[in-house]
C-alpha cells in the first residue's frame, strides 16, 4: 500500500497537482468539532466500498483572484473545476486498472447556483474531505486553508477500495484571526465567531453569486483574496495588505489593473 501511494503521488506530480493528501473513511465517523458532517454524506454512504479518500488540489493564481468579481477570475475557476474533474477521473481510472475499486467525485454536486440557493449544501464535501486528509484546516472565511496557497485552492476526492496509508490531520490552526474576510465580505455572510461555531450566511452568499454568474463574473471570491495565509503571497510579492486598501495610492498601478478587468463581462457592467 505504501508502494500504491508512492504511484498516486508520481501520477499527481505528472499532472501538475500540487497538493493531494489521504484520509481513511474512519476519519469521517469520529467528528474532530460539531456541526459535523451528517452520516449520509459520508464516503462510505456514497460509496459503500470505499476505505480511502483521495483528496487532490490546484491552486487559484492570486493575481487573476485579485481581480475578482470579474470575467478572469470567472473563467480561472472553470478551467481548475474542469481540470480537477479530469484528473480525478484519470486517478480513479488508474485504480481501477490496477485491481482497486474507485470512482472520482464531481467538484461540484448542486447543479445550479439557484439550486444552492434553496438548499446551500452539496452531496460531498470536498472542504471536509480535505481537512481530514490533512491539506490544511478551516478558516474564519470557512474555507480550508493551505500552507501553500491559503483558501486559494480549489479540491476535488476520489473514493477507493484501495487502503492507502493516511496522512495526518493538520492540528496547528493556519488561519490567524485578522478578521479581513468578515470585513471584505459585501454581503456580511460571515461572523467573528471561531470555527465551527461561526455562522455563516450561505444564501446570501449563493445570491450574491446568482447575481454575479447573470453577468459571467462569479463566482465572488472577495473572502479569499484578502486572506493573508499563503506562500503564494511571497511568490507574487503581496506580503502588504495595504494592496487591497482602495486609498493606499502606493499600489496605484495594480488598482488601475483590477478596474480595467473588472469593467467587462456581459454588457460591459462595473462592479
Amino acid at each position: 500500500m505504501n508502494r500504491l501511494k508512492h504511484r498516486i503521488k508520481k501520477q499527481c506530480a505528472a499532472l501538475e497537482i500540487p497538493l493531494v493528501g489521504f484520509a481513511p473513511v474512519e476519519r469521517w465517523d469520529n467528528p474532530p468539532f460539531e456541526p459535523w458532517v451528517p452520516e449520509a454524506f459520508h464516503p462510505a454512504a456514497i460509496f459503500p466500498e470505499a476505505r480511502t479518500v483521495i483528496v487532490i488540489g490546484m491552486p487559484v493564481h492570486l493575481p487573476v483572484l485579485e481581480t475578482a468579481p470579474s470575467i478572469f477570475y470567472h473563467e480561472l475557476y472553470r478551467t481548475i473545476n474542469t481540470l480537477l474533474d479530469g484528473y480525478g477521473y484519470r486517478i480513479a481510472s488508474a485504480l481501477n486498472a490496477g485491481g482497486y475499486p474507485s470512482i472520482a467525485i464531481p467538484r461540484d454536486g448542486y447543479g445550479s447556483i439557484s439550486i444552492l440557493k434553496e438548499n446551500p449544501v452539496v452531496f460531498f464535501s470536498h472542504r471536509h474531505a480535505a481537512y481530514l486528509a490533512g491539506l490544511g484546516n478551516f478558516g474564519t472565511n470557512n474555507m480550508i486553508l493551505t500552507p501553500e496557497y491559503g483558501p486559494r485552492v480549489r479540491f476535488t476526492s476520489i473514493f477507493t477500495a484501495a487502503e492507502i496509508p493516511p496522512d495526518p490531520v493538520m492540528e496547528e490552526p493556519l488561519c490567524i484571526r485578522c478578521m479581513r474576510c468578515v470585513k471584505a465580505c459585501p454581503v456580511h455572510a460571515l461572523s467573528r465567531g471561531e470555527y465551527p461555531g461561526c455562522l455563516t450566511d450561505k444564501k446570501a452568499c449563493a445570491t450574491r453569486s446568482e447575481e454575479l454568474h447573470k453577468r459571467y463574473i462569479s463566482p465572488c471570491g472577495i473572502c479569499i483574496k484578502v486572506c493573508p495565509v499563503g506562500a503564494d503571497r511571497k511568490l507574487f510579492r503581496r506580503e502588504d495588505m495595504g494592496i487591497y486598501d482602495e486609498d493606499d495610492t502606493t499600489f496605484d498601478r495594480y488598482h488601475r489593473a483590477w478596474k480595467h478587468v473588472r469593467s467587462y463581462g456581459i454588457r460591459g457592467e462595473k462592479e
